[in-house]
Parts: structure tokens; C-alpha cells; sequence
């Protein structure tokens, strides 16, 4: 089996390609291309443990490149597109980029895959779509009712794919998948930032009053999920990957200071961001038809990643000594 990858030098891009040649998904992987743009949040170092795999092909471009995609497409069994632009404030400072990429870039994806008859596509998205709950969890047929440029524009590109299965009968699926966390992880996103900073002695921000709820699902578990959406999920169906773990912000930075010997002399209040999300949650009830279940506990999980980053100086400090 072929696998074209997009985003594949990203965090959960990354994880994916890992695991997939690691023979976590059995057997049967005969070629993986992946196709990265690499911005900021891209680092062929992401890949290094499986780089000297002669299956693995890596190609730095676009996938709003209209000339490129097509090319990439033949003989290709499956795409999983990864590729997005995703940080949230990065969105409310300059939203295009977020369009370009997250619209356009999946447009010219599925016309691509559409043009060559690629027989499965998969493409990720979030529960930031949704929008915001106060009480209960989304359900995939819950509307979506994005607060963010980010989350619009990924809503905007599920909507296409939805279109492309029903339009072109195209065999496609979308996964949306809550907060993310693990090793590899870019340090602007909360969990590597407050563990980052704390190594140095920094303090780190909180948003607002801190109670903003989110619903934390390790890396592994989503790679997992997206495979089994993969192989057993069905045309123009939406599987919501959650990890069962609701925390508020003000939670999850106890735990972090608790990790690093830090009090909250440590914590910073900065004002709250612009159309932040109170609380996320998503039941994955249809996902665990299919066979899927969490097997990461948080605690498992928060331990191993703030012990990779203590042990992994030399991958994250580059990323902060660029962005300086």
C-alpha cells in the first residue's frame, strides 16, 4: 500500500508516518511520500528516527501547488491529509495564510485525488469546528459553529470534502480530533510552551480566568483512531477522536508546575484571547464501534512527554532560537 502523507513533517503528521513505518498498523505499508511544506511548525528532525527507511520518500511542497499534487498522486492507494496551518492566534493576527492553506491547499488535494481516482482519502480536522459546549459532548452530526479564522477554515475545507463525496462519490472520511499533546509537539502550543519555559525559569502565561475546558487525547491514540478511520471507516462519514480527559486550563497548569517544582509565582495572567472557546468536548461513540478506545491515560502520557522534553533540549531549543 501507497500512502501519500501531507504534513508529514509536523507533529501528528510526524507521529503518523513514525508509527505507520514502525509497523504499529501491521504490515502491508510498501511506500509512504510525504508532502510538507515545511513552515515553522514542519522539521524534517520530526522524521529522523525513521529516515533511513527506503519506503519513506519526502518532498518539500505545497498542497495548494497545482502543479506539484497531481504528480504525487500515481499510484497512490491513500491519502491522509495532515497539512494545515493550526495555531489559533496565529489566525486572529493574520487569517490568509490559514485560507490559502487549510481551503485551497485541501481543494487542490481533492481535486487531485479526484482527477488520478485515488481510492481512500482521509482527511484531518478538530473539534474546534463545533465550537463551543457548555454541557455534554459534540456528536458528529452536531452543526458547525467555528469562533476562530483557524477553526472556520478547517470548517470550510470539511465542507468541501463532505461535498466531494457526495458531489464525485469520492471515498472520504474526516476525523476531528481534540487537544492533542506528546513529544515532537511545536513549543508555541500550551503544553511544550509551559513545559519549555519552566525548564528555563520562565513564567508562563494563563488566558483569562483560566477555566477554559479542554479534552486532552495523546498523539498515539490519535494516529491510532485515524488509521482505523482509515481501513473501516465509511464514504463521506465524520469520526470525532477524543480522549476522554476534560481539564481547565488552570488544572492543567497545576499539573505542569507540580511537574517542574514551580508554584504559581510562575503563572502570568495575560488578558483572555479574542473568541476563546469555553469548553470542548466530543463523544467518540461512533469511532468506538469501530474498535477504538483511548490507551494513553493522561497521566501515563503527561509524564512521558514533559521527560521528553527534559531529555530533548537539543530538538526544541533550535525552534525557540529561531523564533527569538
Amino acid at each position: 500500500m501507497h500512502i501519500l502523507v501531507t504534513g508529514g513533517a509536523g507533529f501528528i503528521g510526524s507521529t503518523y508516518v513514525r508509527n505507520l513505518l514502525g509497523g504499529h498498523y501491521g504490515t502491508g505499508i510498501t511506500d509512504v511520500t510525504v508532502l510538507d511544506k515545511l513552515t515553522y511548525a514542519g522539521n524534517l528532525a520530526n522524521l529522523a528516527p525513521v529516515s533511513s527507511d527506503p519506503r519513506l520518500r519526502f518532498v518539500q511542497g505545497d498542497i495548494a501547488d497545482e502543479a506539484l499534487v497531481p504528480k504525487l498522486l500515481t499510484g497512490v492507494d491513500a491519502v491522509v491529509n495532515f497539512a494545515a496551518e493550526t495555531h489559533v492566534d496565529r489566525s486572529i493576527g493574520n487569517a490568509s495564510q490559514f485560507v490559502r492553506t487549510n481551503v485551497l491547499g485541501t481543494h487542490t488535494l481533492l481535486e487531485a485525488a479526484l482527477q488520478a481516482h485515488t481510492p481512500r482519502f482521509v482527511h484531518i480536522s478538530t473539534d474546534e469546528v463545533y465550537g463551543s459546549i457548555a454541557e455534554g459532548s459534540w456528536t458528529e452530526e452536531c452543526p458547525l459553529e467555528p469562533n476562530s479564522p483557524y477553526s472556520a477554515a478547517k470548517a470550510g475545507a470539511d465542507l468541501l470534502v463532505r461535498s466531494y463525496a457526495r458531489t464525485h462519490g469520492m471515498n472520504v472520511s474526516i476525523t476531528r480530533c481534540s487537544n492533542n499533546y506528546g513529544p515532537y509537539q511545536f513549543p508555541e502550543k500550551v503544553i511544550p510552551l509551559f513545559v519549555t519555559t519552566l525548564m528555563r525559569g520562565g513564567t508562563i502565561p494563563l488566558y483569562g480566568d483560566g477555566l477554559n475546558i479542554r479534552d486532552w487525547l495523546h498523539v498515539d491514540d490519535h494516529c491510532r483512531g485515524i488509521q482505523l478511520v482509515l481501513e473501516k471507516g465509511q464514504p463521506g462519514e465524520v469520526y470525532n477522536i477524543g480522549g476522554g480527559r476534560e481539564l481547565t486550563n488552570r488544572q492543567l497548569t497545576e499539573i505542569l508546575l507540580k511537574a517542574a517544582g514551580a508554584d504559581w509565582s510562575s503563572v502570568r495572567q495575560v488578558p483572555d484571547r479574542k473568541g476563546h472557546d469555553r469548553r470542548y468536548s466530543v463523544d467518540h461513540g461512533k469511532l468506538h464501534a469501530l474498535g477504538y478506545e483511548p490507551r494513553v491515560t493522561f497521566e501515563e502520557g503527561i509524564a512521558a512527554t514533559i521527560a521528553w522534553y527534559r531529555e530533548n533540549t537539543a530538538w526544541w531549543q533550535p525552534l525557540l532560537d529561531n523564533a527569538a
